[in-house]
């Protein structure tokens, strides 16, 4: 991608309560999604913490920006029909050229809907690559990690799981365990990797075959579904039919019966 200048941000004026000038935003912080991959979610067994996980198919969009200063790398993952915060499934990457740092973002901490997906590692996965291919030498600036998941065992175990098996390292500086940050020394010594049976690429040919073949599917079930109720409707004649002859062979035996016994009684 060329690159493109950042235009300066303007003074922010001061707040008339505090006297204070608010942060400006980068003029890349509003960035819409401009290239888009279709994502297959392999359906999993049943979680007792995170319930069921059924097949679903999610959207990634992927916004890339360079200048002589910085580039960004913007992943998010978009769900049909279901709205979600701005920073959910959200991830960035920052490259300063001046310092030869990436950085990993957002700083509130990736948080991934739906969980336990493999979602947040492919994310990962998708923005170490990106930073290797281009700035595989510069130094991986460290940070802290949310809190909120070191206070459930299972999340902060998966979490710390995905992050070291990508490279990075994990220290708590509390017993507890409740602060937690994450460091890696270049990008190099981190790896692309994730749960490729989890979280799968489709191309658009190959979901226009699974279209396809769920239309003949749906076409062939429709078909056996017509047979089956011509089926149950002939059954149903029949044993209408039946229960006509079972009901006239009965009187027949009452009539017989009653006949015999008047007989017999003369």
């Amino acid at each position: 991608m060329s690159e493109q200048s950042i235009p300066e941000p303007q003074a922010p004026e001061k707040d008339a309560a505090t006297g204070e000038a608010p942060a400006a935003s980068h003029p890349w912080s509003d960035l819409p999604p401009e290239q888009f991959r279709l994502l297959r979610l392999t359906p999993l067994p049943v979680d007792r913490e995170t319930g069921p996980r059924p097949l679903r198919f999610v959207l990634l969009g992927q916004t890339e920006r360079h200048s002589k200063d910085l580039s960004l790398l913007r992943l998010n993952i978009q769900l049909p029909g279901q709205q979600l915060h701005r920073q959910q499934n959200q991830l960035e990457v920052w490259a300063d050229h001046r310092r030869k740092e990436v950085r990993f973002g957002p700083d509130k901490g990736l948080n991934v809907e739906p969980p336990n997906r493999g979602l947040g590692r492919f994310l990962m996965a998708q923005g170490i690559a990106w930073a290797r291919r281009q700035y595989a030498h510069y130094q991986v600036e460290g940070a802290a990690l949310p809190a909120k998941d070191s206070f459930n065992e299972l999340s902060r175990a998966r979490r710390d799981h995905a992050l070291r098996a990508q490279g990075f390292t994990i220290e708590y500086s509390d017993p507890l365990q409740l602060k937690p940050a994450y460091s890696a020394p270049r990008v190099n010594a981190l790896l692309p990797d994730w749960n490729s049976e989890k979280v799968q690429f489709i191309e658009l040919l190959d979901a226009a075959a699974m279209l396809q073949q769920a239309d003949q599917t749906l076409q062939e079930q429709s078909t056996q579904l017509s047979k089956l109720e011509e089926r149950l409707e002939r059954l149903k004649r029949e044993d209408s039919g039946l229960r006509f002859t079972i009901a006239c062979l009965v009187a027949f035996c009452l009539f017989q019966a009653g006949l015999l016994i008047w007989i017999a009684t003369r």
